[in-house]
C-alpha cells in the first residue's frame, strides 16, 4: 500500500479525536442529542483548524444508524459508505473551482431529491467564498427555505466576503487557532503511535511554526521525519530541515546592532546564507524575537505569555537590559518594512544586508527614534573614552550665521615633538607599508596634535572611523607600524571627523605647522651664517 501523509493517515473520524474546538464539538454534540440540527452552518476559521473534518464527522453522525453519545459508530452501512465516498447522501463540493451560478442551480435542482438511505442529504462547500455573486443569489433561496432532510454547511476562511444574506440564514461557528500546547501534545500522541522518537523541543519548534494549524504541523513533521528517516528527530535537525534559525544566532545579531559592529552583523549573515537558511523567515524570526523582547521589557509576568525555556528567558531579560525601548521599537518597525519588501525582492540577501546597516547607522534616517539611537550611541562612545568631535556651535545664527569656531583664532602648538615630525614627514611611506584595507582608510586620514602631545589621526566618519574604533586590534596595528618607521614607541589617537564638520577649522593641520617651522628654522641658519 502507498504512503500516506500523516495529516491524511491521522484525520480524526469522531468528535473526541477533534483538537482545540471544544466549543463547536459540545455545541453540536448536544443537537445531536437534542434532535435539534440545524439546516446551515457556516464554518469559519484559519486554514488546517478543522472545519472540513468536523462537517465530515457531523455529516457521518447525522445519518449514523446507531450513533454514540452524538458521534458516528463508524461501523453501520451509511458511516462506511459515507467515510469511502461511496454514499451519495454527502456531497462535498469546492466553491473555488465550482464557483458559477450553473454549478449551483445544478445544487438546487438535486435538492427536491430525498436520499435514497439515511435521514440527511449533506452539501459541504468548502472556501463557500469564492462562490459568485449569482452564484450566492442562486443559493440564498434555497438556505431560506430547505426542504427538511438537506443540510448545507459552508466553510470559508474569509468570512467577511459573503453576502450578509447568507450569513443571517446560517449557524456560524468561529473556529480558533490551536495553542502550541494542543499541538504539541497531538503530534506526541501520533509519535507514539508511529514508533518515531522526537524529541520534545523540536515538537514545540513545529507546533509553532505551524502557526495555530494542526494540519500544518503534521505535514512539518512529516518533511523533517523523511528527511532525518530511521534517526531521532532533534531540534537541530528539526531546523535544518525548515530552514530556521536558533534564537542564539538572533540574540548575537541583536548584540552586533546595538555595539554598531557592521562587518559582523554581515558576516553573520553570510554563515545563515551558507547553511541555506531561508532570509524570509529569517525575517520573520528576527521580528518575533524583537516582539519577546519588546514585552520582556515592559511587562512584569512574561513567563505565562512567552513560549520558551527558562533558560532562553533569562537571555532575554539579559539583553533588555542592553536595549533601550525606543532603540527595540526602531528595530521592529524597520524589519517590519523589510519583511513587507522580502516577498517580492529578486535579491534578497542584499536587502537584508542594507536593512542591517541601517540598524547599525541611525544617521541614515531622520526620525525620533533613529535620533534617540543616535544618542544612545554617542553615550555609549563617551562611557569608553571615545572623544567625539563635535560639529559646528548652535550659535551659529549669532553673529551673521558665523559660527563660534570662526570667530576664535585657531590654536597653535608651542612645540611640536621630534616623534611626531618624522611621522608627519614620512606619512606617506608609512601609507605605503599598511596592507588593505588599512591602507584605504589611512589614505582618508588628516593628522593633527592631540592632548599631552600624542599623534592625533582624523578620519571621516563612515567606514573608516568604524574599522578603528570599533577594533582596538586595528589601532594596536598602526601603532606598530609607525612604531618600526620611526624606531620609537608611539600612541596614537583616533578621532571622527563628521560629515559636515570642516578639519582646518576643528584641529590644527600638521602638515603645515611642521613645514612653517622648518621654513623658520633654515631663515634662523642663514641670519647666524
Amino acid at each position: 500500500m502507498s504512503y500516506q501523509a500523516l495529516y491524511r493517515k491521522f484525520r480524526p473520524t469522531t468528535f473526541e479525536d477533534v483538537k482545540g474546538q471544544e466549543h463547536i464539538v459540545t455545541t453540536l454534540k448536544n443537537q445531536m442529542k437534542a434532535d435539534r440540527v440545524g439546516h446551515a452552518y457556516l464554518f469559519c476559521g484559519t486554514r488546517g483548524t478543522g472545519k472540513t473534518t468536523i462537517a465530515k464527522i457531523f455529516a457521518r453522525a447525522v445519518n449514523c444508524e446507531h450513533p454514540v453519545d452524538g458521534n458516528p459508530c463508524g461501523e453501520c452501512a451509511l458511516c462506511k459508505g459515507i467515510a469511502n465516498g461511496s454514499n451519495m447522501n454527502v456531497i462535498e463540493i469546492d466553491a473555488a473551482s465550482n464557483n458559477g451560478v450553473d454549478h449551483i442551480r445544478e445544487i438546487v435542482e438535486e435538492v427536491s431529491y430525498s436520499p435514497a438511505e439515511g435521514k440527511y442529504k449533506v452539501y459541504i462547500i468548502d472556501e463557500v467564498h469564492m462562490l459568485s455573486t449569482g452564484a450566492f443569489n442562486a443559493l440564498l433561496k434555497t438556505l431560506e427555505e430547505p426542504p427538511s432532510y438537506v443540510i448545507f454547511i459552508l466553510a470559508t476562511t474569509e468570512a467577511h466576503k459573503i453576502p450578509i444574506t447568507i450569513l443571517s440564514r446560517c449557524q456560524r461557528y468561529d473556529f480558533k487557532r490551536m495553542s502550541i500546547d494542543t499541538i504539541t501534545e497531538r503530534l506526541k500522541e501520533l509519535m507514539q503511535i508511529e514508533h518515531t522518537e522526537v524529541e520534545d523541543r523540536a515538537l514545540r519548534y513545529v507546533a509553532k511554526m505551524a502557526d495555530g494549524s494542526m494540519r500544518d504541523a503534521l505535514s512539518l513533521l512529516d518533511q523533517c521525519i523523511a528527511f532525518h528517516f530511521g534517526e531521532m528527530l532533534t531540534y537541530e535537525m528539526t531546523l535544518d530541515v525548515l530552514g530556521a534559525v536558533d534564537t542564539s544566532v538572533f540574540s548575537g545579531l541583536l548584540r552586533n546592532v546595538l555595539s554598531s559592529d557592521v562587518l559582523s552583523c554581515i558576516k553573520l549573515l553570510d554563515e545563515m546564507v551558507m547553511q541555506g537558511r531561508e532570509l524570509t523567515q529569517f525575517v520573520t524570526d528576527f521580528i518575533w524575537y524583537l516582539r519577546n523582547l519588546l514585552l520582556v521589557k515592559t511587562s512584569d509576568d512574561v513567563e505565562e505569555i512567552l513560549d520558551m525555556s527558562a533558560d532562553n528567558l533569562a537571555l532575554l531579560q539579559e539583553e533588555a537590559g542592553l536595549a533601550e525601548l525606543p532603540v527595540i521599537m526602531r528595530y521592529i518597525r524597520v524589519f517590519s518594512e523589510l519583511s513587507g519588501k522580502i516577498k517580492y525582492a529578486a535579491n534578497k540577501r542584499i536587502l537584508v544586508e542594507m536593512t542591517l546597516i541601517k540598524l547599525c547607522k541611525p544617521s541614515m534616517e531622520t526620525d525620533q527614534d533613529s535620533l534617540l539611537d543616535r544618542i544612545r550611541q554617542l553615550e555609549e562612545k563617551l562611557e569608553n573614552g571615545v572623544v567625539v568631535a563635535s560639529s559646528q556651535v548652535q550659535g551659529d545664527s549669532l553673529n551673521g550665521g558665523t559660527s563660534a569656531k570662526e570667530r576664535m583664532p585657531k590654536p597653535r602648538p608651542e612645540a611640536v615633538p621630534d616623534d611626531i615630525k618624522r611621522v608627519v614627514a614620512g606619512w606617506q611611506s608609512i601609507v605605503g607599508e599598511a596592507q588593505p584595507p588599512m591602507k584605504q582608510y589611512l589614505q582618508q586620514a588628516r593628522l593633527s596634535l592631540g592632548n599631552d602631545n600624542h599623534l592625533l589621526m582624523v578620519v571621516p566618519d563612515g567606514v573608516a572611523s568604524d574599522y578603528f574604533l570599533e577594533n582596538d586590534g586595528h589601532k594596536a596595528s598602526l601603532e606598530l607600524l609607525i612604531s618600526d618607521f620611526i624606531d620609537k614607541e608611539i600612541s596614537v589617537d583616533v578621532r571622527v571627523l563628521q560629515a559636515e564638520e570642516n578639519f582646518e577649522r576643528s584641529y590644527v593641520d600638521l602638515s603645515e605647522v611642521i613645514q612653517f617651522d622648518i621654513e623658520e628654522d633654515d631663515s634662523d641658519e642663514t641670519i647666524e651664517e
